[in-house]
């Protein structure tokens, strides 16, 4: 996958097949969509495009709303795009100024001059341009007049529910990992930085990695989940704790002894096991830990 941070990186001398989104979580639908460009993209001669678009919309449009929080960080999202072949990923920076844009000026500044459009695809609900004035209708008549050709896609559903990012936050708030890694189309994902903590697992036999993330990254429900890590040019099982106040993030990894302050860990959340809970002493929270352990390696058939 070739990458580029801004639109004017992006050289078009081919064919392009272009979607337009923020794809946060490139879940089952949007894995949909990036596999439709991909089979349009062989079949003309071109190459798959998306455009998205950084900072996220939302941080910029409501400045003081801070409660959206995102399924992906944004390398996290290139390496799904990538895992899924998406040929090119393009960034548009997103502000103020860009989001007064005119959607006839969208379509012909950036879509035709800069992305050389021959096929656009869009999701059921897409709208763009300033104020969101521009849908499907504005769409086939400007696709009409600089000759592209334009597919709108249906929602996409597992079982009987429309997948959306949203509904995808709101799972893993609850702690529903199960469910939400059914729309995702694989584990939720979690990438951060080994920091030190207070240490106190390694005195019970449980030492742990404490974990710094993103400040935008979601983390699931407080509680005990059983887990898959990548560390070290590895993979390891483990299980994680997030905390109640505080949302510390603490991971003990099995049969795993290294230093590894300042490593970068890559967590898969497979199920939550338990509520987080209070104890009246050590030897009470190692008798849990203990519990804890079968229970996350009996989830993860280890």
């Amino acid at each position: 996958m070739k990458s580029y941070i801004t639109i004017d990186d992006f050289k078009a001398n081919f064919k392009t097949v272009v979607t337009i989104g923020t794809f946060d979580g490139v879940h089952i639908g949007h894995r949909f969509i990036i596999n439709n460009l991909n089979k349009i993209a062989k079949r003309i001669g071109g190459e798959s495009v998306l455009l998205t678009f950084s900072p996220h919309p939302r941080f910029v449009l409501y400045e003081d709303d801070h409660q959206l929080q995102l399924l992906d960080t944004f390398e996290e999202k290139k390496e799904k795009l990538k895992e899924i072949g998406l040929q090119n990923f393009v960034v548009q920076n997103f502000s103020k100024e860009f989001s007064r844009m005119k959607y006839v000026n969208f379509v012909r500044d950036i879509l035709i001059k800069k992305l050389n459009v021959n096929h656009l695809v869009i999701g059921y609900d897409h709208h763009f341009g300033r104020n969101r004035e521009g849908s499907i209708n504005e769409l086939k008549e400007l696709s009409e007049l600089y000759n592209f050709t334009l597919e709108q896609i249906p929602p996409q559903k597992e079982g009987e529910i429309s997948v959306s990012s949203t509904k995808i936050r709101k799972l893993i708030q609850e702690g529903n990992m199960k469910e939400a890694n059914r729309f995702l189309g694989n584990q939720y994902l979690l990438t951060g930085q080994v920091i030190h903590g207070n240490k106190l697992g390694r005195t019970i036999n449980y030492p742990t990695a404490n974990l710094k993330v993103e400040k935008q990254k979601l983390i699931p429900k407080p509680g005990v989940y059983a887990v898959k890590l990548d560390l070290l040019s590895a993979s390891f099982f483990g299980m994680l704790n997030i905390g109640d106040e505080t949302n510390k993030i603490e991971v003990h990894i099995f049969n795993f002894s290294k230093d590894i302050y300042d490593e970068k860990l890559r967590i898969q959340f497979f199920c939550r096991v338990r509520d987080e809970m209070n104890f009246k002493d050590i030897s009470s929270l190692r008798n849990q830990l203990e519990k804890d352990e079968k229970e996350c390696k009996s989830l993860l058939g280890i």
